[in-house]
């Protein structure tokens, strides 16, 4: 992805800033990649606490895209007396480019390094640029909640925030996002996928136990390629913390499946076909869990055929490239389930390959369409980098 020069919050955290594709309208964010942490307050090193908090705003109806600076404060409630280091917090995050007439944003911030308690917490937001450059006075902040049931951003009643023990910080509720569901989602995809495979290999009377042992070798093969690819695109993440990458679970599953396919001595080209239909459903499933958890996000968007979804910090109408890939993935896998059906023996594999490359088409497509976008390892040079 490519970066800017990096700035600082007035917290002294450092910020990382996105820059978008030409043509298209969405919104950038400075992310602090650590929060304020009070040295002087040995409790907060002790006992850790955090605060996560979500206001909104609207983008306004027209006119020349803006910058915005969003400014928090923070008070612990029950304090009586005079206020400690960690007793209080200021904090900025800057929204470097935000579009009018693509509808209400959030923005979620946390904040670590905290006495635990009661906070009150308030937010103003300060608009900058467009047609005349000028920096306006603050406008306060609502907080913001989410609604399910209307699929629609709301302001949340106003009242005080309570600390959190900051290692489930971010599974604190955030607008649009449901934390653990990729997770979950993932699991019934898989549970999807081994039964289908196994019903369509008992089909084919390959045998079972084999059979098992190559799809369990596969899988964890392709859980390591998944978490080795992510953090090869991004090396300044944790890669225990960082996410999954669908191209290195694919790349790596394959090559394990074949050498244990020769190994076993199964036919490779029935056991593929037997996985299609079950692998694509899997990712019509995984994806889904993608959309509630914020990761793999499309650009912001004016267009009205946007959905207002969260990337895990900004929320705002975005293009669903999630949503597209889960169909993608739901139609590759019902199409498929008819052909493997038809024994077609005269060219076992064929479903497997076709349906793998109408997938990796469309992914190529749809991730030019994410907020964040893909860069390959020969693009990471320190010249590119510089001239990006």
């Amino acid at each position: 992805m490519a970066r800017r020069n990096a700035g600082r919050t007035k917290n002294g955290s450092n910020t990382r800033s996105k820059r978008p594709a030409q043509g298209a309208s969405w919104v950038e964010v400075r992310q602090p990649t650590e929060a304020s942490r009070p040295s002087s307050d040995p409790s907060a090193a002790v006992e850790p606490e955090a605060l996560v908090v979500s206001h909104w705003f609207d983008s306004g109806e027209a006119g020349e895209p803006y910058s915005a600076t969003i400014q928090l404060t923070g008070r612990r409630s029950d304090v009586q007396d005079r206020p400690g280091p960690a007793d209080t917090f200021s904090q900025e995050e800057t929204i470097e480019v935000v579009s009018p007439g693509s509808g209400p944003v959030s923005i979620s911030s946390w904040v670590y390094g905290l006495n635990p308690g009661e906070w009150n917490v308030s937010g103003a937001l300060v608009r900058a640029g467009g047609a005349d450059r000028t920096r306006r006075s603050p406008e306060p902040l609502s907080p913001a909640a989410w609604s399910w049931r209307h699929w629609s951003l709301q302001t949340a009643p106003a009242s005080t925030v309570k600390t959190r023990w900051a290692l489930t910080a971010p599974l604190a509720r955030i607008p649009a996002v449901i934390p653990g569901s990729y997770t979950a989602l993932f699991i019934v995809g898989l549970i999807v996928a081994f039964a289908m495979q196994f019903a369509l290999l008992a089909s084919e009377q390959i045998a079972m136990p084999r059979s098992l042992l190559v799809s369990l070798l596969a899988l964890a093969a392709g859980l390591i390629g998944a978490k080795l690819w992510y953090a090869a695109l991004h090396p300044r993440e944790s890669i225990l913390k960082g996410g999954w990458a669908v191209d290195g679970f694919l790349v790596t599953a394959l090559l394990v499946a074949l050498v244990a396919l020769v190994a076993f001595g199964l036919p490779i080209g029935a056991y593929l076909d037997a996985t299609t239909p079950g692998l694509f459903l899997a990712v019509a499933i995984g994806r889904l869990g993608c959309f509630v958890t914020g990761c793999c996000s499309g650009r912001i968007t004016t267009s009205r055929w946007g959905i207002w979804s969260s990337d895990r910090r900004v929320g705002a109408r975005r293009i669903p490239t999630q949503l597209l890939e889960s169909s993608a993935g739901l139609l590759i896998g019902v199409a498929a389930l008819p052909l493997t059906l038809v024994h077609m023996r005269a060219i076992h594999g064929a479903v497997f390959v076709a349906a793998l490359a109408v997938y990796l088409v469309v992914r190529q497509l749809l991730l030019r369409l994410r907020a964040e976008s893909r860069r390959y390892l020969w693009q990471r040079s320190r010249l590119v980098s510089q001239h990006s």
